[in-house]
């Protein structure tokens, strides 16, 4: 081979100086090429670590394309000492990924923030957002964040600036057995661990083989918080659930396992630990380019793949895709497979049987009611109710006042019809009942989670509102008259996954009707089918009229003054 590529060079070369000088370079790659695939190699006389099952190593992942990875891990030796919690196992990470903690501390999934309002904490979960499912996490951090990827969050002194307190492996670990909960603050268990809440035993992990294992994030790891948000599976989002982690493609054309077989980050492209996507303030993307005009462009919107015009050329779908989203038409329902969860109601928490919690299950075996919850409701096959959107959330916080006297929308999407950069998007809505502050109008913060066994006012241990509301209230801040009721309110989750295949998309009718649109409860711009004017309709049918009588009194002219003539 040496010698075919000195021949090669040397015809290249136009006199006996650039032979030597092609033959030297050819010599050099040669060799370079060898000593990468000696380095390839496992030392000579080393034993090489034995495979543990579960892990999908390097040269798996070659055969079978189920992991890509350039780093077989379980042979780097930093990997195999012997680790005792998430941050050792962190910090030997961050021997060879130096840079990565700094990265991840930029991001949302690390502060819980809204860059856009990073200097008044205002909104995001560590701010002053409040929600309709588990309230707010002030004062409940040790539960809230089994679902934050870093370790020993349990109060407001978190130090955020640590970088061993980055959770790598929530991410990265491919072993499925690294579970958060119920340890707390972000820690998996330390030891065998019953949790009666859930009826169901934790077990501390084997730090050498998860840490071992790290590769590419995978729908597994996404989902171990994204699908289980709000305290279970499908509380929060509807178009997130469990179901997601195998789809087929009729129930999602991207992700189906039998499809396309996408993983989150397929869409959510991620720079520096970035992961597009996130929905406050600040939308997830700003434009509508598309990978044909910028290869480096962002994949969180349809457009980034499909273009502004995905139809075929002169067809009418493309007509509506100035002002309709693609997941309009093409998520008819969600929650297709599991339930979600619609209704929370807070106000029949605290109920007792035989002076212990109790919990009822209803038909599709999910808590109709729980004690420490109060009353809920969940469906399946659930049509979503749609808004103008821009890609930007209001949200109310803890500061605002609201109106007890109606139904207080939590979060509303920005936008109208006549903002270009709005489209009619689908919305899945989940309603319930929470405290509020009468004498000040403000939603309230309530400490839920006990944070030992000394904790008094802990809701769902003493089930004391008004404890449970002036600790919370405290903990963030901010006054509490000592007053509180309960308020219907509203949150809104944006539906962008459970994406149908075409054959399974809305149809024309089921908008364009005036019986039960699914566009009834938007208004402020005409849509043919669902709306009429007495006047135009008026005049449109003196104009038929007028027509019909045109062509029958020509008809019949042409009839006599053809007689005439034959006459």
């Amino acid at each position: 081979m040496l010698m075919w590529i000195m021949g090669f060079l040397s015809r290249k070369a136009i006199n006996m100086e650039e032979t030597m000088k092609h033959t030297f370079n050819g010599f050099c790659l040669v060799l370079a090429c060898l000593m990468c695939i000696s380095a390839a190699e496992w030392p000579a006389g080393a034993a090489e670590p034995e495979k543990a099952p579960g892990i999908i190593l390097a040269d798996q992942a070659v055969k079978t394309k189920d992991l890509w990875i350039t780093s077989d891990h379980s042979r780097h030796a930093i990997l195999q000492k012997p680790f005792n919690s998430g941050p050792e196992v962190t910090a030997a990470c961050l021997t060879c990924h130096n840079q990565a903690a700094l990265q991840f501390h930029e991001t949302i999934h690390w502060t819980w923030i809204d860059p856009a309002t990073a200097d008044t904490l205002r909104f995001g979960k560590a701010g002053m957002s409040v929600n309709n499912f588990c309230l707010t996490i002030l004062s409940n951090e040790p539960r809230c964040t089994s679902c934050h990827a870093g370790y020993g969050w349990k109060d407001k002194n978190f130090d955020f600036s640590s970088q061993v307190n980055v959770d790598c492996l929530v991410c990265h670990e491919q072993t499925g057995t690294y579970e958060k909960f119920p340890a707390g603050s972000g820690h998996p268990a330390a030891k065998e661990t019953f949790f009666a809440g859930e009826g169901k035993t934790y077990y501390p992990p084997d730090w050498n083989i998860v840490a071992q294992s790290v590769g590419r994030p995978t729908r597994e790891n996404c989902g171990v918080c994204h699908f289980y948000g709000g305290g279970g599976d499908g509380v929060k989002h509807g178009d997130l659930d469990s179901s997601m982690t195998f789809p087929n493609k009729a129930l999602d054309v991207h992700m189906g396992t039998d499809g396309q077989n996408f993983d989150c980050s397929r869409c959510h492209s991620t720079t520096l630990h970035n992961i597009a996507g996130r929905v406050y303030a600040t939308p997830a993307a700003e434009d509508r380019k598309t990978l044909i005009e910028d290869d480096l462009a962002t994949k969180i919107t349809c457009e980034s793949c499909h273009s502004s015009r995905p139809h075929k050329a002169g067809t009418k779908p493309n007509d509506h895709a100035d002002k309709v989203a693609c997941q309009s038409c093409h998520i008819p329902t969600f929650a297709r497979v599991n339930p979600t969860k619609t209704w929370w109601d807070w106000s029949k928490a605290g109920t007792k049987k035989d002076g212990k919690p109790y919990k009822e299950v209803d038909e599709l075996g999910k808590p109709s009611y729980m004690t420490i919850k109060g009353e809920m409701r969940w469906e399946k096959n659930v049509k979503p109710e749609y808004f103008w959107y821009n890609g930007s959330m209001s949200y109310l916080t803890l500061e605002d006042t609201i109106d007890p006297a109606q139904p207080v929308w939590i979060t509303k999407p920005a936008g109208s019809p006549n903002d270009p950069k709005s489209r009619i998007f689908p919305f899945k809505i989940h309603a319930g009942k929470q405290p509020y502050d009468k004498i000040s109008k403000r939603l309230v913060g309530i400490h839920l989670f006990p944070l030992g066994p000394e904790d008094p006012a802990a809701y769902w241990k003493y089930f004391d509102w008004n404890k449970a509301i002036a600790y919370g209230m405290e903990y963030a801040g901010l006054p509490y008259s000592g007053e509180f009721d309960f308020v219907e309110t509203k949150y809104l989750y944006p539906i962008t996954h459970m994406v149908a295949p075409k054959d399974n998309v809305v149809t024309c009718i089921e908008c364009h009707t005036a019986q039960e649109s699914r566009m009834a409860g938007l208004a402020g711009f005409y849509m043919p089918g669902r709306d009429s004017f007495r006047f135009l309709d008026a005049v449109g049918w003196f104009a038929v009229l007028a027509s019909l009588v045109g062509v029958l009194l020509h008809g019949l002219g042409r009839i006599v003054s053809q007689k005439n003539r034959r006459e």
